[in-house]
């Protein structure tokens, strides 16, 4: 099996420390020892275990990470930890990592740090990664919640909702936003190796030639996209996309979903809208932009042409977009929504009682 450098430099992490059981550690070195490229047989004499349980061990680690060499271990006596402090573990596993922390997910380590920085509850890392695979939490793979504040979140997620299920007939429904901050970057060649806890791991320079903004606009109806590149963001750069986005749709009724952002709602924006009024506007509620379809665009776009990219200049990054866009309009096909406002809202409803749940017990 392959493992990448971090996953080996963990898992020598793992197999090193003293605060680790035994068999725990076994476990830890028939992976790291199969990622180096040993043979099954040699390992299993080695660490005195037979062929089937190196396989068991490294088919655990592939479908579950360190998680999965926790395991059950009979003879061992398991942490006796209050009902309690299981229930915190998950409660914080399903949210999102303070803004202090400067995480942007929780890991099994940096769970049981906060937990014993904040409040003062001393867990180890293996109980946590127990929780999570008895409870399915992957909080590596998935996103997170976040609650709104706003007080017209019902409504707003009701009209936007209502557009993805059911267009008014003939209309045109836009979802658009910007993708502000895009970064030039050019990955020049690994420096050298770093020392850092007995592994050596591979950096990069990076150089940043500057920065662009991406206006975009997704037709909810066909998932063809227009997309521009601007050296800034401002409401007058936001009116002249406005305009080039609804241009193809002429004498239909338009209806745009968009954030709520101060350059969408300029005195310029109003006295325009006042002059057209077959477009119309329809905002997400505040902290909500996961409801406009054109943030799953983003996503995409992120990940498969710009994350790890190399651009030697903004132009190089603006064509490199722009052609993504044009692949992308190929064969564009638009986004299948499903959920409707009473779920979306059932599910706001459920995480604002767990969130008053768990408020209450840090206060009792």
């Amino acid at each position: 099996m392959e493992l990448s450098m971090e996953q080996a430099a963990e898992l020598r992490e793992l197999v090193s420390s003293r605060d680790v059981p035994a068999d725990i550690a076994t476990r830890g070195r028939i992976v790291l020892w199969s990622g180096e490229g040993r043979r099954r047989k040699d390992i299993a004499e080695l660490l005195g275990v037979s062929l089937p349980t190196v396989d068991r061990w490294k088919r655990r680690y592939a479908e579950h990470g360190l998680a999965g060499l926790e395991g059950d271990r009979p003879g061992g006596a398991r942490e006796q930890v209050p009902a309690r402090v299981r229930a915190r573990v998950i409660a914080l596993t399903r949210m999102t990592p303070p803004p202090g922390t400067g995480l942007s997910h929780w890991s099994t380590r940096e769970l049981a740090k906060y937990l014993k920085r904040t409040e003062g509850v001393t867990v180890s890392w293996h109980y946590i990664a127990r929780i999570w695979r008895e409870e399915n939490l992957k909080p590596h793979r998935s996103g997170t919640f976040k609650l709104s504040k706003d007080p017209a979140f019902a409504e707003k997620v009701a009209d936007v909702i209502g557009l993805y299920l059911d267009p008014p007939g003939g209309a045109v429904v836009l979802s658009i936003d910007e993708k502000t901050q895009v970064q030039a970057l050019d990955r020049t060649q690994p420096v050298l190796p770093v020392a850092f806890a007995a592994t050596e791991k591979r950096t990069h320079d990076y150089v940043r030639h500057g920065t662009t903004n991406l206006f975009a606009a997704l037709d909810v109806g066909t998932g063809e996209v227009i997309g521009e590149c601007k050296p800034n963001r401002n409401g007058a750069t936001f009116l002249a996309f406005l305009k080039k986005a609804v241009k193809p749709h002429a004498g239909k009724e338009i209806h745009v979903v968009l954030d709520n952002l101060s350059t969408h709602t300029t005195p310029e924006v109003k006295a325009w809208l006042s002059k057209n009024p077959h477009i119309h506007f329809h905002f997400t509620p505040v902290g909500s932009s996961w409801l406009n379809q054109i943030e799953i665009w983003f996503g995409i776009l992120t990940r498969q042409s710009i994350r790890r990219g190399t651009f030697s200049s903004i132009n190089v990054l603006v064509k490199q977009i722009r052609d993504y866009i044009n692949s992308w309009n190929e064969e564009a096909q638009p986004f299948t929504w499903t959920a409707t406002a009473d779920e979306v809202l059932a599910k706001v409803r459920l995480v604002q009682t767990n969130v008053r749940k768990l408020v209450n017990n840090n206060v009792n």
